[in-house]
């Protein structure tokens, strides 16, 4: 099966697996795998901050932020399509913090929808704001790469109030690839930035959460709290740095592949593709109103989530959005047995 559920499903290489055997480990509790250190020094380097914590999931590092960030009682500002508040269980609410969403088409905040959530510390009815999260890429928005003038100006507002600001940099090595701009410059006006291993970069496990050297000693706290302090972790450590010697130049390849699939299911008749929007890795499409492709399967999906794994390809997606995810295990052969299922359907 050639899988475009995610990025997430891509498998360690040979050379990977190499690198993991042979990692020099110690206890990460104790603070001395050599190799985890090595990676968290090499991880504030590239984003230019001053410490970084290796962490075991991009859950884990936003909620390491939100709490650094967001004593209890106090509220955090992001997009409505947001991880932080869509997919992560609803672990704000575990650390006492309220979340309040904007609305915008690109990922980005408006400052006139900001004025509109901040709340101060002056009315003892409302929550305070604390921090304000963006996410590079935006996954909800079709995997778009934020504007840098659009994070200047949400950054200057935010600093204007002294809140705190925090990046969910999951996909920031496909923002970097798609801008053509250094990680460093799009991590630098925020506190803290976490950013993930496991997906464009094909390592099995694994983000980091960059900052200060204060909010990375209370982040710290934090990951043990919540039960992610690790033993040996430098096998998992190595498989990042071998991610970062060997797969960030690859990423361009992966948003190369991205636009060819999406001009292809714009020229399937059944299906829509807003080609603005496909800036990535990052595929969402659309069903035409009526068409059998958007017709509900026994299960809730429509039937071209079916059509194409009859055909060997795996896609997510619901009755009013699907999505194909290009990755580090998709090459131009894989690519091209995509694009001849979807010619087998445009004979049907």
């Amino acid at each position: 099966m050639i899988d475009l559920r995610s990025d997430t499903v891509t498998r360690p290489t040979a050379a990977m697996r190499a690198a993991m055997a042979s990692a020099e480990v110690g206890d990460d509790v104790f603070r001395d795998d050599p190799t985890v250190l090595a990676l968290e020094a090499r991880v504030a380097a590239l984003l230019g901050k001053e410490a970084a914590l290796f962490v075991p999931s991009g859950t884990m590092a936003n909620q390491l932020a939100v709490r650094v960030h967001c004593p209890p009682g106090t509220e955090l500002i992001c997009h409505t399509g947001a991880h932080v508040y869509n997919y992560e269980g609803g672990a704000a609410a575990l650390a006492g913090v309220q979340v309040r969403p904007i609305e915008s088409a690109d990922g980005l905040l408006p400052v006139e929808s900001l004025d509109r959530a901040f709340h101060d510390h002056c009315d003892a009815h409302l929550a305070p704001t604390a921090c304000v999260a963006l996410e590079n890429t935006h996954n909800a928005c079709g995997g778009v790469a934020l504007a840098e003038s659009g994070v200047r100006l949400v950054a200057s507002w935010a600093r204007a109030r002294n809140l705190a600001l925090h990046l969910d940099g999951a996909r920031l090595w496909n923002a970097s690839a798609a801008l053509q701009r250094p990680v460093g410059e799009l991590a630098a006006p925020f506190d803290t930035v976490s950013v993930c291993f496991s997906k464009g970069l094909g390592a099995p496990v694994g983000s980091a959460l960059a900052g200060s050297h204060e909010a990375i000693r209370r982040a710290l706290r934090y990951r043990k709290a919540l039960g992610g302090g690790m033993r040996q972790v430098g096998v998992l450590a190595a498989a990042a740095a071998h991610a970062l010697d060997h797969h960030l130049p690859l990423l361009v390849h992966d948003h190369r592949r991205a636009r060819v699939l999406a001009e292809a299911l714009v020229a399937t008749p059944g299906l829509t593709c807003d080609l603005t929007r496909v800036q990535t890795n990052l595929v969402y499409f659309g069903t035409e109103a009526g068409h059998p492709f958007g017709a509900l399967d026994a299960s809730g999906r429509p039937a071209l989530v079916g059509l194409l794994a009859e055909r060997g390809v795996l896609i997510t997606g619901s009755a009013t959005r699907l999505r194909a995810v290009l990755h580090l295990d998709i090459d131009d052969a894989a690519l091209g047995e995509v694009l001849a299922a979807l010619t087998s359907l445009r004979s049907r």
